[in-house]
């Protein structure tokens, strides 16, 4: 039984290694942008935009089309940006353990 107290106290390290890396990936803001930096966009470590930036000179009524393409792919850019950043901190906290495919941490 003494190992059960191990193991358990093991995964409550780990659990709270986990939420404090949840706490970390809601405060951490990724940049991604398209355009040559005309168009903007920031998001947490959960991929949740928290700030998209517009250089005045592209709003034209006629390039409405541009901006919407401009925004999409600077919003692409940071949750990517943010996913590898999510994986490389998991990575971290889990010791570079090879997890089961489909497990998805954090949870």
């Amino acid at each position: 039984m003494k190992n059960l107290g191990q193991i358990l106290r093991l995964a409550q390290q780990a659990q709270e290694r986990m939420a404090e890396l949840q706490q970390k990936l809601e405060s951490t803001e990724v940049g991604g942008t398209a355009g040559g930096g005309m168009v903007s966009a920031t998001v947490n470590g959960h991929g949740q935009v928290k700030r998209i930036k517009i250089d005045p000179s592209l709003v034209d009524p006629k390039e409405v089309e541009i901006l919407e393409d401009l925004v999409a792919a600077a919003v692409n850019d940071a949750v990517s940006k943010a996913k590898a950043m999510q994986a490389e901190e998991t990575m971290k906290l889990t010791g570079g353990m090879n997890l089961p495919p489909g497990l998805k941490l954090p949870f």
